[in-house]
């Protein structure tokens, strides 16, 4: 770690989980040496200068990749109790390292820095909390990696008010009236129906005493009094909420943990 780098708790278990984390998120990254010393003869004078940058700007991309990692590491795991036995286990079990593994392969899916901070409160999270199991942790690793800041944006909005519409959630996000055939209005729509479609959210349902989703009565319109336009994508009738998954999402993802422990400079 570089200098100016915080450091890991100094316990032996503090200690210990830090290089498991890292040894997750180390060779990860493939490195083409033998392919690259085989071609080094083939290449002109010219072609090595032009390779050589790009092999400098490749290596930059490499280390910074990297010092995001590290850096993310340790906001994990000053955000775990350690002293919790059942804490440390989890932290040091084949499990927990499987998930630390999947987030630095699929890396390259945090391209911002909130996804960075959704993985680090998942995995944080994941270490202390057992709401759901790991299947739906590997899911939600997934769900970090498909979808983009909007689509959670629009996430946060629908847990913040439960019921609301697609009209609200608009207006929620700051955004101005547009045409129902713009660029912008299909963006919208596609964006609820990734959601939708991934099980994230739903339009409002009523269930009887048992869970059980009851079924809605049609409604009859009149023959010639039927709309005449298409569904607006800024509807305001249509309640929208989040699936359980959604919720447990959110509360693994969308929280964040406080650290437990102060970095040392």
């Amino acid at each position: 770690m570089s200098e100016d780098s915080p450091e890991f708790p100094k316990s032996s278990k503090g200690a210990k989980a830090g290089r498991l984390a890292l040894n997750a998120a180390s060779g990860l990254i493939p490195f083409a040496g033998g392919l690259l010393s085989a071609a080094a003869s083939e290449w002109s004078e010219r072609e090595q200068d032009k390779i050589n940058a790009f092999l400098r700007h490749w290596l930059e991309m490499l280390q910074d990749e990297m010092k995001e990692k590290e850096e993310t590491i340790i906001e994990i795991m000053s955000r775990v109790d350690m002293s919790d036995e059942q804490v440390a286990e989890r932290v040091e079990s084949p499990e927990y390292q499987s998930l630390l593994k999947k987030s630095f392969r699929n890396w390259a899916g945090a391209e911002s820095k909130e996804k960075r901070i959704l993985l680090r409160n998942l995995l944080a999270n994941a270490a202390s909390i057992r709401l759901c199991n790991d299947d739906v942790v590997q899911l939600f690793l997934d769900w970090v990696q498909r979808y983009s800041e909007l689509h959670f944006a629009v996430v946060g909005k629908i847990y913040n008010a439960q019921g609301t519409t697609r009209s609200r959630i608009w207006a929620d996000l700051g955004k101005p009236a547009v045409r129902e055939d713009s660029a912008d209005a299909d963006l919208f729509k596609l964006l609820i129906r990734d959601l939708s479609t991934g099980g994230l959210v739903r339009q409002h349902r009523e269930v009887d005493w048992q869970g059980n989703f009851v079924k809605r009565a049609p409604q009859r319109t009149p023959r010639g009094q039927g709309a005449k336009t298409m569904a607006s994508a800024f509807d305001d009738e249509d309640q929208y909420e989040l699936t359980a998954l959604g919720q447990q999402f959110v509360h693994y993802a969308m929280t964040d943990v406080p650290p437990k422990l102060a970095h040392v400079g």
